[in-house]
């Protein structure tokens, strides 16, 4: 997984390169405007088109039949199943191309967390750091070693809590940069990176995922953690992020979804695609 989380992370960047000139709120309407088109071609080409019209003209001759035989209880009736049954058609017609659509979404929604879900710590704000050990890593074996570089300062000792297997500290940066965390556990050793500074649209890795596929592709910023260690993560916890959007603070989720779904009808006629 770690392979495909790579190149997209390249694509991404590559994107991301002319997006962070603008911000994070022009930056959401142009990824959502783009997500909307790629529906919509998706959409087109994996849907049965001549299907999708056909059910709507049914929907719209039955809930016209409803009208005409409102005092015809009998008749209404029949309308209304006739309706529903349509309605069912219409849902199978649309199932597919959801299907289709569901997996390139999801990568897309991974990587976009990565740059809208959390911020960067701005210099001198603190953030602890979780390290978690695998579920038959005994108590007294967890043993890590953190190397920081210089401009990072450690604020507290390693703290053990063995009810949740994890070794915290809490940590902050004197200035703006990305700064690789060392960790040793035995004869391995790996990175994890902290960011600091005032870019909206920096990358923020949160988590460097264990060996288990779905935490690799929720979490695809780092490569997964070496194999031979008792660690399952390393976890940064940041400050979460809101979009002003409308003059409201919007989770990027909601403000995704609702810009991509509203591109998507806005074009469909443009790009002839029945919905």
């Amino acid at each position: 997984m770690w392979a495909v989380n790579s190149v997209l992370d390249k694509v991404f960047d590559g994107l991301f390169l002319p997006l962070g000139l603008i911000g994070p709120v022009l930056a959401m309407v142009v990824i959502s405007f783009l997500t909307g088109l790629l529906m919509l071609v998706v959409f087109r080409w994996t849907s049965n088109q001549d299907g999708i019209r056909r059910t709507k003209t049914l929907i719209k001759a039955h809930l016209l039949e409803i009208r005409l035989y409102k005092d015809n209880l009998g008749q209404s009736l029949k309308a209304q199943g006739r309706v529903l049954a349509a309605n069912v058609r219409y849902i199978a017609h649309a199932l597919r191309p959801m299907l289709v659509m569901i997996v390139p979404v999801m990568l897309i929604l991974f990587q976009l967390n990565l740059r809208f879900g959390v911020r960067a710590l701005t210099p001198g704000e603190s953030a602890l750091l979780k390290v978690r050990f695998t579920d038959t890593t005994k108590p007294e074996e967890m043993d890590i070693t953190l190397q920081v570089p210089p401009g990072v300062v450690l604020e507290t000792p390693p703290i053990h809590i063995a009810e949740t297997r994890e070794i915290d500290w809490r940590l902050s940066a004197e200035s703006s940069g990305r700064y690789p965390l060392l960790f040793r556990s035995g004869r391995t050793e790996f990175l994890f990176p902290l960011v600091v500074g005032p870019d909206r649209l920096a990358k923020v890795p949160v988590v460097k995922p264990g060996r288990f596929f779905l935490d690799q592709v929720a979490y695809p910023g780092e490569a997964p953690v070496p194999r031979g260690t008792p660690v399952a993560s390393v976890e940064i916890v940041y400050p979460s992020q809101k979009l002003r959007l409308f003059g409201l603070n919007i989770h990027w989720l909601i403000a995704f979804f609702g810009l991509s779904i509203f591109f998507g009808f806005a074009f469909k006629g443009v790009m002839k695609v029945d919905i």
